[in-house]
């Protein structure tokens, strides 16, 4: 979390005028406070009580367009091999094995 581009602990007071970048993993939300209330409340009022920036705005869109664009990780990788296709890997896994190591075809 950072506050006007200063590291801070999320204990600390934010005041109306501040500018607050919040990062949950890979997503980036960077906001303008216009207020804070006392007491914890609806999402809704929550939401009016920041504006969050344009750049910020076309930026996470932007990420989630590249996430949505992206391969699957694995997807190269074909598809899973049958249990004939395993036998015969594990086969040749046991023939091309040094005398004396042990293989275990399931780990």
């Amino acid at each position: 979390m950072h506050v006007n581009g200063v590291r801070v602990k999320p204990s600390k007071e934010i005041r109306p005028g501040e500018a607050v970048e919040v990062r949950i993993g890979e997503v980036r939300w960077n906001v303008v406070v216009l207020g804070v209330t006392d007491k914890r409340g609806p999402a809704a009022v929550a939401a009016t009580l920041y504006d969050e920036t344009p750049e910020s705005i076309a930026a996470r869109e932007r990420q989630a367009a590249e996430r949505k664009l992206a391969r699957p990780p694995g997807s190269d990788l074909g598809p899973r091999p049958t249990k004939q296709a395993r036998r015969r890997i594990d086969a040749l896994r046991r023939s091309q094995a040094a005398p004396g190591d042990a293989f275990d075809p399931d780990p």
